[in-house]
């Protein structure tokens, strides 16, 4: 290991490998088991830097060759194998050398276990990532306790590839379509992980066993594998036909996600397909080379950037004031029956497990939220993801009532009705009749003012917005917003709230749109007007797709509804009628009735199309683009320079938290400053070099 790369890590949390001999069953002899612990709890999970790899390979240096032992183990401390590469050093990397260095190290350590003289075995007792996950692939067996919760290669996720054996073990072992769902399709999905029983029910894993025994059931099975009385059987690999079918379908899927946006997973598909045909030396060699590349790229820094967000700023919200003048919160109120009322007051009582009343007007429609609510309950019982007791104890916690009295013991009070001010400031004044001095009201607005809002209250400083993102049962951030008038004790229960709702929570001035509708709002009124002047509108829907969105933009106007969006458009107009015009054909396209511009079959639906038709002054994909692009920066400029978040960190948490913005892309700031738009739009960048991009 060169000096430079042990500098470089020099903070890295050691995880040490330490060998103990233990008797196996049924006279199978002596096994070397090597378990891996960083020292530090669950909490902490064991990594692999370079000093860990060196843990590792003293390990396996004290048991090769030894002529006393029947097999060599690997498992992991208590919960937990190991998660993966050690990163916090990688960002430090300014040399293509060390970055081929840590590749080739992973490899020279983690392929001697499926070198030794005598089986390997694998024991997963816990969660395991990336390195941990290939690790385990090198070893000649694997078991896996039933109680792991994370099995994964997220990898590309991060900007990388399973650069120590995955993409070319893990196709190998249970086929090109299988390995890709682990390489490819989970970490295109937000990073879905895979539990136990799946990656049993894969063929990663020979055999399967309870975690309360795991460790001992895994060592009996060892027994009688080196026995014979267990024949571990796999199935052939098909590196036919079945092989090249996979990689073009998910070749296409990528294509049509990315556009080319994401380097690593096009990067890792490619090491996939080439396995079938690569000995192991090759294949991990251009695993070396691929991480070489990939580390040395701005798109993984941006990655771990977005890492770093999501797993530390997110749990420090900028801003937030001191837990300990947070309120409790024993019983919560809902006003509204219909469905964004339905699925908040499920979250609140299953994160909160307190009481839960919906109020409406009409018992119909109030009958209708709290059975939609019920219905829901029972679809996680069906799914196994609560039992039965669970399940009655959650249905009594949600109930309704016609009048706000039922709110006389509530601590916190959120409002989900029409998305009109003069509503909302009665529905206020009303509760303040009935609630407590300290109850904090909140206000689920998209919009809105807060301030303006709460003006017309006896105590307007207890009113907070808590803007959440629909599905509310999926979709992690929480706008939290802090009117003109809005204390300390309101937002710090706010901020506690969202905690136990196991949302992430960005701290926002009240501010028209807040963060992110204002910026999908700015990128979709660009675009519409390139129609209304216009350019068709498939034109102007391919020339987003560079940005990697989840939809495009006129598939996500479809989905929150024409009418949403022409209603924030209207509220931001009004604040700022230079930057967010307002668009007669979109206004058209409401009063029609038509749900978009799209039929069911996602075709363009002709009358759409027809309401949008008549501009004379049409623009080109890279044209489209280029608007929008510059639109979007100049809207984060201006909304930094008005102190709408903290920093442009908290623009890009919400945006990949809140709108599904690439992970991958670091969020959308690292992206306007690596295409230099940032600097074209507004004069400087929005990140200083080497925060989501190389080292300068």
């Amino acid at each position: 290991m060169s000096a430079s790369i042990k500098d470089i890590f020099k903070d890295e949390a050691v995880t040490s490998a330490r060998v103990r001999d233990v008797t196996l069953p049924y006279g199978a002899g002596t096994l070397a088991l090597i378990t891996l612990d960083n020292g530090h709890d669950h909490t902490k999970p064991n990594t692999f830097g370079p000093n860990g790899l060196a843990e590792l390979d003293a390990a396996l240096d004290a048991v090769a060759g030894r002529d006393d032992i029947a097999a060599v183990g690997v498992t992991g401390k208590p919960f937990v194998f190991a998660v993966g590469a050690d990163l916090k050093g990688v960002p430090l990397i300014r040399d293509r050398a060390d970055a081929r260095a840590i590749g080739k190290l992973g490899h020279d350590v983690f392929r001697r276990l499926g070198e030794l003289d005598v089986p390997s075995f694998a024991y997963y007792n816990g969660a395991a990532m990336g390195g941990g996950v290939e690790v385990g692939l090198h070893c000649t067996y694997r078991t896996i306790s039933a109680g792991v919760p994370a099995f994964a290669l997220p990898e590309a996720f991060l900007g990388l590839v399973p650069g120590w054996g995955g993409t070319y073990l893990l196709p190998n072992l249970i086929g090109a379509e299988k390995a890709l769902k682990v390489v490819i399709d989970n970490p295109l999905a937000q990073n879905r992980m895979l539990k136990a029983r799946q990656a049993f029910e894969m063929g990663i894993a020979d055999a399967i066993f309870d975690s309360a025994d795991f460790l001992e059931e895994s060592l009996a099975w060892t027994a009688r594998v080196l026995n014979g009385d267990v024949v571990v059987e796999r199935p052939a690999v098909d590196t036919g036909k079945a092989w090249d079918d996979a990689i073009a379908g998910a070749r296409w899927n990528l294509d049509a996600k990315l556009h080319g946006a994401a380097p690593s997973f096009t990067r890792a598909l490619d090491l996939v397909a080439a396995a079938k045909d690569r000995t192991r030396d090759e294949g991990f060699a251009a695993e070396d080379e691929a991480l070489a590349d990939l580390i040395m790229s701005d798109e993984l820094r941006a990655g771990l950037y977005a890492f770093d967000l999501t797993q530390k700023r997110a749990k420090r919200p900028a801003g937030a004031p001191g837990k300990d003048l947070a309120r409790e919160v024993t019983k919560v109120g809902v006003v509204g029956a219909g469905l964004m009322a339905a699925q908040l007051a499920l979250l609140f009582a299953r994160r909160l497990e307190v009481p839960v009343v919906l109020t409406d007007l009409d018992r119909e429609r109030l009958d209708k939220g709290v059975g939609h609510a019920h219905a829901e309950i029972d679809k996680l019982l069906g799914k196994g993801r609560v039992s039965a007791d669970q399940a009655g104890r959650l249905k009594a916690l949600i109930t309704g009532s016609l009048t706000k009295d039922a709110f006389d013991d509530a601590d916190f009070v959120i409002e989900a009705v029409f998305e009109e001010m003069s509503v909302k400031q009665k529905v206020f004044a009303e509760l303040e009749e009935h609630v407590s001095p300290d109850c904090v009201l909140a206000t689920n607005t998209s919009s809105l003012s807060v301030t303006e809002m709460a003006s017309k209250l006896k105590h307007p400083e207890r009113v907070v917005g808590f803007h959440f993102f629909n599905p509310v049962a999926v979709l992690p951030l929480l706008e939290i917003v802090r009117g003109d008038r809005t204390d300390d004790a309101a937002l710090a229960t706010a901020f506690a709230t969202g905690k136990r709702l196991k949302k992430s929570c960005v701290l926002v001035k009240d501010a028209p749109a807040f963060v992110v509708n204002r910026v999908l709002l700015r990128l979709l009124a660009e675009i519409v007007e390139t129609v209304d002047e216009g350019t068709p509108i498939e034109v102007a829907e391919r020339a987003a797709a560079p940005l990697g969105l989840p939809m495009p933009p006129f598939v996500l106007m479809g989905l929150v509804g024409p009418a949403i969006a022409l209603h924030v458009n209207e509220t931001l107009h009004a604040a700022f009628p230079d930057r967010f015009p307002l668009s007669d054909n979109l206004a058209k396209l409401v009063a029609s009735g038509k749900p978009g511009v799209y039929r069911p079959d996602f075709t363009l639906d002709p009358e759409a199309v027809e309401i949008f038709a008549g501009g004379t002054s049409p623009s080109t994909e890279e044209q489209v683009l280029a608007r929008a692009l510059d639109a979007l920066a100049d809207e984060i400029r201006i909304m930094l320079d008005e102190g709408v978040v903290a920093a442009p960190e908290d623009i890009d948490l919400c945006m990949i938290l809140g709108a599904g913005w690439p992970f991958h892309l670091g969020g959308i700031t690292p992206y306007l400053d690596r295409a230099g738009v940032a600097e074209r739009a507004t004069g400087r960048r929005f990140l200083e070099p080497g925060v989501a991009s190389l080292p300068r």
